[in-house]
């Protein structure tokens, strides 16, 4: 999926806000505010890493983004005053193009679970690209038939049938198909501040403007957001659940082709469905005739630590999983997994998908799921991810600007406000957080309708040492604010 963020155009006249901070809030003059940065006693340091990338020669940064502008979308938007330039990474971190090491704390927008190039999913693309890299699945091959069983034997109940796709976009316009096919009905119902991809039917789910083109998306219908620090109801799920039967009977005919969620929203601004929300729903759903679809797109693959699968902390099975991101550790690689009974609409008319479960994508995904076994990386996910949250929440208590942390494991948001009453979306302040932490050697995501939400989404080999690293970075910058 593409990054999900504010617009560009909004984007780039946020990123314009240094000198109108710097008058209006922080107390350090440029020139003491770089000889803090610089002073050893002041910044915290990067853990040691033992690896040192080879030297860069390629174009400039200054370079590639004259090319980007010439010859790319002019959609295509970027972070930090100065683009950061990426050309190695190992693990937990990434490089620039001077050799200056950098904690990944948004690990390709909760992509890159295993780690940045770890030697046994590179091993599983190299040694399969040299064997095979492409036919069909019109073909026999191991590579897609191993996967699909690895995969179907981390979901629970009759959730066995896959199907890959190349994106998390393309697997939830999958899901959707195959729910209205099956239960016959063109109904879906999705939640406010959802994001579910940037097709035709996906956009319809998805319910932020700042993702929606003015086209045509019929068939959706938008719940309120079991959103316990902004919503109406706060963590009562169960009072969030009673729209959606409203929606049903005052906004379809009386039965839905399904209901689709995140189990966190990650776009959203990693926003946790309140407790006893999705029972509820699912509920609702089935007596409507409907299907439940878990989009595990961001939280799947270990990434809450807890579970394997976010849908899992709600104690809910869906009747569709649609997956991605983290799937294939940065291999561009979706699937959609559902019981044999529902797969079999498929059989209707011709499906196909050219490139979903090539071999390459499919050995890599394979690898994922045996790194994540070996290594144990959903341990690691919710030992330094409880760690971590515990330590945002000190931050928390620390200084007024941060008004919630949230989320599990290794996928936490840092919601940062003016006002802790009102809570004001802090939006410059956070773009002017975002970048001092660069500076200092930590990279974070950000998301939420207003942008004011770090998404901190790093590999789940994040170790203890690198929370604290990332925590005194955001305290070092707050600090000086």
């Amino acid at each position: 999926m593409m990054q999900r963020f504010i617009p560009a155009r909004r984007l780039l006249s946020e990123t314009k806000y240094s000198l109108r901070w710097s008058l209006r809030r922080c107390c350090f003059s440029q020139v003491a505010e770089k000889e803090a940065f610089n002073n050893d006693a002041v910044v915290p340091k990067l853990p040691p890493f033992d690896y040192s990338p080879p030297p860069y020669t390629g174009p400039s940064a200054a370079e590639i983004l004259s090319k980007r502008k010439q010859y790319l979308s002019p959609s295509l938007f970027y972070f930090y005053n100065k683009p950061l330039n990426v050309v190695d990474g190992r693990m937990q971190y990434l490089f620039d193009e001077n050799g200056r090491r950098y904690l990944d704390a948004f690990g390709g927008i909760a992509t890159v679970c295993c780690g940045h190039c770890h030697p046994d999913v590179v091993d599983a693309i190299v040694n399969q690209t040299k064997r095979l890299q492409h036919s069909t699945v019109l073909y026999l091959n191991n590579a897609v038939a191993d996967f699909a069983e690895a995969l179907a034997n981390k979901l629970p109940g009759n959730l066995k049938v896959v199907f890959f796709t190349n994106s998390g976009t393309e697997a939830n316009e999958l899901a959707m198909m195959i729910a209205r096919l099956y239960t016959g009905c063109h109904d879906i119902i999705s939640l406010r501040n959802a994001y579910h991809g940037n097709a035709a039917g996906t956009m319809g789910a998805t319910a932020q403007s700042n993702w929606k083109f003015n086209v045509i998306q019929s068939g959706v219908h938008h719940a309120l957001n079991p959103d316990p620090y902004r919503g109406v109801f706060g963590s009562e799920g169960e009072k969030y659940a009673n729209d959606v039967q409203d929606l049903i009977q005052f906004g379809t005919s009386g039965n839905v082709a399904g209901f689709m969620s995140e189990a966190i929203q990650g776009v959203g601004g990693i926003i946790e469905l309140a407790p006893g929300y999705l029972p509820a729903v699912y509920s609702t759903i089935k007596k409507a005739g409907g299907l439940c679809i878990a989009d595990e797109v961001q939280a799947g693959f270990a990434r809450t630590g807890s579970h394997f699968w976010g849908f899992e902390n709600h104690g809910v099975v869906p009747d569709i999983v649609t997956m991605a991101k983290g799937i294939g550790n940065g291999i561009p690689l979706g699937a959609v997994v559902t019981t044999p009974e529902i797969a079999e609409v498929l059989t209707r008319r011709s499906y196909f998908n050219t490139f979903g479960g090539n071999p390459v994508c499919t050995a890599a995904g394979l690898a994922v799921l045996k790194v994540i076994e070996k290594e144990k990386l959903q341990e690691n996910a919710f030992s330094v991810g409880s760690y971590l949250k515990e330590r945002l929440t000190a931050l928390k208590d620390k200084y007024d600007l941060i008004g919630d942390v949230r989320g599990r494991g290794l996928m936490l948001g840092v919601e940062l406000v003016t006002d802790r009453k009102l809570k004001t979306p802090a939006k410059l302040e956070t773009l002017h957080v975002m970048d001092q932490m660069k500076e200092i050697g930590v990279l974070v995501g950000k998301g939420g309708f207003y942008g004011n939400v770090f998404r901190i989404t790093p590999p789940l080999c994040f170790s203890k040492e690198d929370a604290d690293f990332l925590v005194d970075a955001m305290d070092c910058t707050m600090a000086k604010m």
